[in-house]
C-alpha cells in the first residue's frame, strides 16, 4: 500500500535511508531532518511494513526534487520503486510544479521515466543550500537528472503499467 508518511513513520523511514546510506547509494538523512521532512514523504507498506520510501521537496514555483528513494533489498526490481517515483511525479503535477529533478547514483532508473541528463551547474542557486551540510561537499558525485511535466505527460504515466522511456516521453 502506498500512502503519504506520518510523523510515526520517521524512525523506520530513517533506517531504511541510513542502510542505504551505509553501502554509499544514498546520501545521509538525520532524523531530525525526516521529522522536519515527513510531509515530503511517501511510504510503500507490505504486511504493515515500510518497505519503500520517496521524498517530493519543492524548491521553487516551477521546481521540485525526488529525493530519499529506497525500497528493501529484498523487495528490489518488485516495481515499489517504480510505484513511489510515479506518486512523486504525479504529486508534483498536483501541486502546479512542471519541472522535477533527481540527484542521484541511478540516473538510468530515472531515464526510465523520461528523465534526461543534465549539467549540476544549471540548477539554481537555492538547490545547492542544503549540499553545503552534505558530507560529500563540495566533492559531490550524483548525477543530475530532470523531467519537464505536461498534461500529456502525466495523462500517459497515470495510463502505464510498464515504465519506458519511449512511452512516457511527452
Amino acid at each position: 500500500m502506498l500512502r503519504k508518511a506520518t510523523v510515526k513513520d520517521a524512525k523506520k523511514i530513517y533506517e531504511l535511508l541510513n542502510d542505504y546510506a551505509k553501502k554509499g547509494l544514498l546520501l545521509p538523512r538525520s532524523l531530525n531532518s525526516i521529522y522536519e521532512n515527513i510531509r515530503d514523504f511517501w511510504v510503500y507498506e507490505v504486511d504493515g511494513q515500510i518497505v519503500g520510501c520517496v521524498a517530493l521537496h519543492v524548491m521553487w514555483e516551477d521546481l521540485a526534487e525526488i529525493r530519499s528513494l529506497a525500497v528493501k533489498d529484498e523487495l528490489r526490481g518488485e516495481g515499489i520503486g517504480k510505484e513511489l517515483v510515479k506518486k512523486a511525479i504525479e504529486e508534483a503535477w498536483e501541486l502546479g510544479v512542471n519541472r522535477v529533478f533527481s540527484l542521484t547514483y541511478v540516473k538510468d532508473f530515472f531515464k526510465k521515466f523520461g528523465f534526461i541528463e543534465i549539467d549540476k551547474s544549471i540548477l539554481p542557486h537555492k538547490v545547492w543550500g542544503e549540499c553545503v551540510n552534505c558530507v560529500k561537499f563540495p566533492n559531490c558525485d550524483e548525477e543530475a537528472v530532470l523531467l519537464e511535466l505536461s498534461e500529456e505527460y502525466i495523462r500517459n504515466l497515470k495510463n502505464q503499467k510498464e515504465f519506458t522511456c519511449k512511452s512516457l516521453s511527452p
